[in-house]
C-alpha cells in the first residue's frame, strides 16, 4: 500500500497535526508501508528530506486566538505531476484547508479520506461554512473525527465517517524519561506546555498561580512554550511581583518529555477551541496528574473518568486554583491520579490508533 499524508499546515514550526502525521508515518512504515507527506511551503529554507514533498505557499494568518494557515499553489499541474508519478493508493487529507486541500482532491484518483482536527468554536464563519461545504466533498470516500465534535461538522456527507482518536507516542512520554535535576530541590512543580497565545490561556494559569501562592510558597511554576503573548503575560509576572515562575522557552521532543516527568502537577488552562488534548494525555503517559479548564475537547476526552474531576469551568480562576490546590495539599492523590492517567494513556498508543485507521482504509477500498 502507498499512503499520501496532505496536510495544509506549515511544518516549519511544532503542531499537533505536524505531530499526529509524523507519528502516524513511523507506524505506517513500520507495517511496510509507503508513505510520502504532502506540505506547502512557508521558507525557502525547508527540507524535510526524500518523503516530504514541499508543495506550494504557505501564508501565516492569526484568527481565533491562535495562528493558522492559508495555503495554495499557482502551478496546479504540479499537483497533477505527482499523482501520476507517485500512484498513491491513499490520499489521507489532515485538515482541509482551501485552496489547496481542493486543488489536490481536484486532481487525485485514489481513495480520499479526510481527518478533521479543529474545533472551529472560535472561527463562527467557518461553523457556517462547513455543514454546507461538506455537499462538495463528494470525491471524499471517507471522514475521521478525532472526537464527537469534529464529526458533527459534517452532516450532510454521504459518505463513511469514523471516529478515530489522537494518538500518544508512549515512547517518548512515560514515566522512565530523565527528570531535569535542577528542579527536584523539594519544592512542587507546575507545569505549563503550549503555545503562548490567547486560545491555549496561560494568564488564567498566572492568575490562579497568585492565588496559589498566597497559601503555598513551596510551589514553582514552569512554563515551556512561545508565542505572541509571552511579553504580557511575562508583564503580568513582574507587575504582580510573583515568584518561583520560570519561562524556559519553547522545548521538543526528548526534552518537552522530562519536563512533563520533572512536574508534580500539569496543568492545561485552554479556555476554548481544543478538538481533542493530547497534552493532557502526554501528562498522563508521564504518570502525572493533570488539571485544566474543561473546554469541549478536553471534556469529550476526559468524560465520565476520573480525569473529569480535575477540569473545571473555562476561565473560572478560582475553581481551577483549587484543584491544582487539592492536588498540592494531598500527595496521595496525586500518586492516584498519576497511576489512573498512565493506565487511561495506554488506550490512545499509536499501533492502536493506526490499527483503527488501516482498518478504515480497508473498509473505504
Amino acid at each position: 500500500m502507498k499512503v499520501c499524508f496532505a496536510t495544509s499546515h506549515t511544518f516549519s514550526q511544532p503542531g499537533g497535526v505536524k505531530n499526529h502525521i509524523l507519528e502516524l508515518s513511523r507506524e505506517f512504515k513500520k507495517r511496510g508501508i509507503e508513505v510520502k507527506i504532502i506540505v506547502p511551503r512557508r521558507n525557502k529554507e525547508e527540507n524535510y528530506g526524500p518523503e516530504v514533498v514541499l508543495l506550494g505557499k504557505s501564508l501565516p494568518f492569526y484568527s481565533g486566538g491562535s495562528q493558522g494557515d492559508i495555503c495554495f499553489t499557482l502551478n496546479p499541474k504540479e499537483i497533477q505531476e505527482i499523482m501520476e508519478r507517485e500512484k498513491f493508493d491513499v490520499v489521507h487529507f489532515h485538515n482541509f484547508i482551501i485552496p489547496l486541500a481542493w486543488q489536490i482532491l481536484n486532481r487525485s484518483k485514489s481513495v480520499n479520506v479526510l481527518t478533521f482536527h479543529s474545533n472551529t468554536e472560535a472561527l463562527p464563519f467557518l461553523r457556517f461554512l462547513l455543514p454546507p461545504f461538506s455537499y462538495f466533498l463528494n470525491k471524499l470516500n471517507g471522514v475521521i473525527g478525532v472526537a464527537p465534535l469534529t464529526l458533527n461538522y459534517f452532516p450532510h456527507f454521504k459518505g463513511k465517517k469514523k471516529l478515530i482518536p489522537n494518538g500518544i507516542n508512549l515512547k517518548e512520554f512515560n514515566p522512565d524519561n530523565p527528570i531535569i535535576e535542577k528542579y527536584k530541590d523539594g519544592k512542587i512543580n507546575l507545569l505549563f506546555v503550549g503555545r503562548i497565545e490567547e486560545r491555549k490561556g496561560l494568564i488564567y494559569l498566572l492568575q490562579a498561580f497568585k492565588i496559589i501562592k498566597e497559601k503555598h510558597e513551596n510551589v514553582r511554576l514552569i512554563v515551556v512554550g512561545d508565542g505572541p503573548l509571552k511579553k504580557e503575560c511575562q508583564n503580568y509576572v513582574s507587575k504582580n511581583k510573583l515568584e518561583d515562575i520560570v519561562f524556559e522557552g519553547q522545548k521538543l521532543g526528548k526534552e518537552t518529555a522530562s519536563y512533563f516527568n520533572t512536574c508534580d502537577i500539569y496543568v492545561s488552562p485552554a479556555p476554548f477551541g481544543e478538538s481533542f488534548g493530547i497534552v493532557l494525555l502526554e501528562a498522563m503517559a508521564s504518570k502525572k496528574p493533570a488539571v485544566g479548564f474543561a473546554n469541549k475537547g478536553y471534556y469529550e476526552l476526559l468524560k465520565g473518568t476520573e480525569g473529569e474531576k480535575f477540569l473545571v469551568e473555562p476561565k473560572n480562576i478560582e475553581l481551577l486554583a483549587q484543584k491544582i490546590e487539592d492536588l498540592i495539599i494531598d500527595g496521595d492523590l496525586r500518586i492516584k491520579m498519576g497511576e489512573w492517567g498512565l493506565k487511561h494513556a495506554d488506550k490512545y498508543s499509536w499501533e492502536k490508533v493506526a490499527d483503527q485507521i488501516l482498518d478504515f482504509y480497508k473498509r473505504l477500498v
